[in-house]
């Protein structure tokens, strides 16, 4: 049973539920019932719904697997994060600090073609998620797309995280920890998920963080600079440009990361006419990218093209997800 519903205040100019959860940044949040979002985010479950200018959640408890209702269903305890630690979790999650309205007016007025998509799509905003899960996350990323991506983590997680609760007889669970990644049979059984060659940097990324960096090491990388972080997330397995600056954005709090993909590639070249040094999406080429938009939307250019790419998104819905989004959707990927 979900413990009692609580409110943030939240108007939909800095904050939609339905654009942000829906456009590869995360993959463990689902439409649960019209205009209803449940997903896991710290280790618990979570289900999200928007009115007005609030933002409503609820939180439900880990089972207890000695209680005997659970032939009904599934059993749910108190949560044991108490309200201003909710507020706080979502807040975080959210960025709810930052003030999405003023950007969106200070990067129409720098770019009037931002201007013109986004007052469709108000409410875009970066997430600030565990950088871990983040990490092998968007390893699986690479050539694929957001339904795919969606199912490939669900299968993880069922196979390797701790299980937290049912809801309508569907199981959630954790996150894996990287000690269940790392075990000796662990790219065996991913393969046998169907991670195909990402099985490897899945595994691979994992057992280079627990033998090195650590998970607080990873974090740490939050105080570093952007470039920097960049550096040492491309040293991991299958994490190349893009990937690291999905994560760098997504969860090392760097706003100025701009994921390019060829999708971005494209934009830069065709609606901005940036003239590059190379006709194809060379790593010179990538940075070059980068920098223009940093230079046009200034510090948070990662928030702005985020903004972009969701609209891409949403207005090519037929389209697979991999190959209209900006940043992390080469061939159907994630957000970019």
């Amino acid at each position: 049973c979900p413990s009692l519903w609580r409110c943030l205040p939240c108007p939909p100019a800095e904050l939609r539920l339905d654009l942000v959860l829906s456009s590869g940044q995360s993959f463990r949040w689902w439409e649960s019932s019209p205009g209803a979002w449940t997903g896991v985010l710290g280790g618990h479950v979570w289900t999200l719904r928007q009115d007005g200018d609030r933002l409503w959640y609820t939180v439900y408890g880990e089972e207890d697997e000695h209680e005997e209702e659970e032939q009904d269903g599934c059993p749910a305890k108190a949560a044991k994060l108490d309200a201003a630690e909710t507020d706080r979790i979502l807040s975080d999650y959210f960025q709810l600090d930052v003030g999405l309205s003023a950007l969106y007016r200070a990067w129409g007025a720098a770019d009037p073609l931002f201007g013109k998509v986004a007052n469709d799509f108000p409410g875009v905003r970066v997430l600030r998620q565990d950088p871990v899960e983040c990490l092998l996350s968007f390893i699986c990323t690479s050539n694929n797309h957001i339904s795919r991506i969606t199912a490939m983590i669900e299968r993880l997680c069922q196979a390797f995280g701790r299980r937290l609760c049912c809801l309508d007889s569907r199981p959630f669970h954790a996150f894996p920890s990287l000690s269940a990644l790392t075990g000796a049979d662990a790219e065996a059984q991913l393969r046998a998920l169907g991670f195909g060659y990402r099985a490897k940097f899945v595994s691979g990324t994992a057992r280079a963080i627990a033998e090195g960096l650590g998970t607080e090491g990873l974090c740490q990388l939050r105080i570093e600079p952007y470039a920097e972080a960049r550096r040492v997330l491309c040293a991991l397995p299958g994490v190349g440009a893009k990937v690291a600056d999905c994560v760098c954005l997504l969860s090392l709090d760097k706003a100025e990361a701009v994921p390019v993909d060829t999708h971005v590639w494209h934009i830069a070249r065709q609606r901005y006419g940036v003239v590059l040094g190379s006709k194809s999406l060379t790593p010179r080429a990538y940075q070059e990218i980068g920098d223009f938009f940093r230079g046009l939307w200034g510090p948070r250019a990662g928030w702005a093209q985020a903004v972009l790419f969701c609209a891409d998104l949403h207005k090519g819905q037929s389209q697979p997800a991999a190959s209209i989004r900006p940043g992390r959707a080469e061939a159907g990927t994630a957000m970019g």
